[in-house]
């Protein structure tokens, strides 16, 4: 057992992994769907009134400087023939299954990274498959075939998962990139450390100050240095990435955090009540959640994004852990109302433009101890009996108090940033 471990950080020296990242999947689904959409610039929005959010541009949108999270009206501005659509998800989810089909008919090892993206891992199928772009251009053809011949993805080929992604980010929409020991620095030299998954600004700005100025320059930094710049483990996974040892595939069906977040239309914030009901809907999609995985969550946070660009944050780190929708909205009720006290600011008014609420740090539901005075075994078991009638019978045949308002019920909020959560436990089976 020793020696395997070892052997998970042993570097690997041929490129045989794939990252497929489907271009402008959204966009490019209604335009699969819809003859009329196609070669128009298009953009998916959670609603289409002037103030609504683009989640996702088209590639013909995306030409004219159409950006994720630009505000409709702003784009509209830089596109006078710019198509608005709302969301479908069930449409989202439906490619994306057909999809994860194509993929696992060339490997069994095939993990779902998100909704549009996936890593296929050819490392044991080297007499099968002996060469990797071949696989990668017959994983395009039976994507035009088999699924749509409006999808187009970006396939990049790497010894790890990590660096197989930076691929796949080089050439946009519908390239092919490989990373090699051999041709690596050469492609890193062209980089920012801004193009590297998981660098962001502030990241960026730790990096100078520890002395790490390029991408390439990281890549050969020791992994003692990047431990000592990141002040945790986090350096040496960075290390592992950038030398090709695979980092990031170990735990890819265990959460490390899980997210629901919705951009509020002009109708939901026109009063407090819409936008509270709302934080009780992304508070119920968190439960779902941790229900399904019997997890529950030690850590909650959440983000409040306002109209004139100011925003409000905050966590927790709860006392006991934590699984039950009602209780994760009135811990955040109650750290609202503190921090008002507090500062005499408000947080909840009709400047909201989005919230985010987010749990981590889980413990499996059989290690959770229960106080002496206040059992909360029965609720927790109730909970999870809710949970399977309704897969049984249907989402709306039961429904729990808190779920309606005034006769009606809240709908359901599904992030689309985690693909984990379209699945049940044995990752087969779409749940709707």
């Amino acid at each position: 057992m020793v020696e395997k471990d070892k052997n998970k950080l042993l570097p690997r020296s041929k490129a045989r992994v794939l990252f497929v990242d489907m271009n402008s999947f959204f966009a490019s689904c209604e335009q699969q769907d819809n003859y009329y959409l196609r070669e128009r610039p298009v953009a998916v929005c959670v609603y289409t009134g002037q103030f609504g959010c683009v989640i996702a541009p088209s590639i013909e949108a995306k030409r004219f400087g159409i950006k994720t999270g630009m505000r409709l009206n702003e784009a509209m501005l830089l596109c006078k023939d710019l198509v608005p659509v709302e969301t479908h998800p069930d449409r989202y989810r439906s490619y994306h299954i057909k999809i994860m089909d194509v993929l696992r008919t060339y490997s069994e090892h095939v993990y779902p990274k998100s909704i549009d993206e996936a890593v296929v891992d050819l490392t044991n199928y080297e007499l099968i498959h002996k060469d990797p772009v071949l696989v990668a251009k017959a994983i395009k053809q039976d994507i035009t075939e088999k699924v749509g011949d409006w999808l187009k993805c970006s396939i990049g080929i790497a010894p790890n998962s990590f660096l197989a992604k930076v691929a796949s980010d080089i050439h946009k929409p519908d390239g092919l990139t490989i990373i090699t020991p051999e041709n690596i620095d050469d492609i890193f030299s062209k980089l920012k450390l801004t193009d590297l998954a998981g660098i962001a600004k502030n990241t960026a700005e730790r990096l100078k100050l520890g002395g790490v100025h390029s991408p390439l320059q990281m890549r050969h930094t020791s992994a003692e240095n990047l431990r000592a710049i990141f002040k945790s483990i986090l350096g040496f996974h960075w290390y592992c990435r950038l030398n090709f040892i695979e980092a990031d595939l170990d735990n890819e069906h265990d959460y490390k955090t899980m997210q629901a977040m919705r951009h509020l239309n002009k109708e939901q914030r026109a009063s407090n009540e819409s936008i509270h009901e709302l934080l009780v809907a992304l508070c119920l999609t968190l439960e779902r959640r941790m229900v399904k995985r019997r997890i529950f969550a030690n850590t909650l946070s959440f983000y409040f994004r306002y109209a004139n660009g100011e925003y409000w944050d905050d966590h927790l780190n709860l006392s006991s852990p934590i699984q039950d929708g009602a209780d994760i909205y009135t811990a955040v009720i109650s750290r609202i109302q503190e921090f008002e006290k507090q500062t005499r600011g408000v947080v909840i008014h009709r400047g909201i433009i989005s919230i985010s609420l987010s749990v981590s740090r889980f413990m499996d539901h059989t290690m959770v101890q229960y106080n002496l005075f206040e059992d909360h075994s029965k609720k927790d078991h109730l909970r999870k009996v809710v949970y399977n009638l309704k897969d049984k019978f249907g989402k709306q045949k039961l429904m729990r108090a808190v779920e309606l308002k005034e006769g009606e019920i809240i709908q359901d909020v599904i992030g689309f940033g985690s693909v984990k959560d379209l699945y049940n436990d044995e990752q087969t089976e779409l749940i709707v």
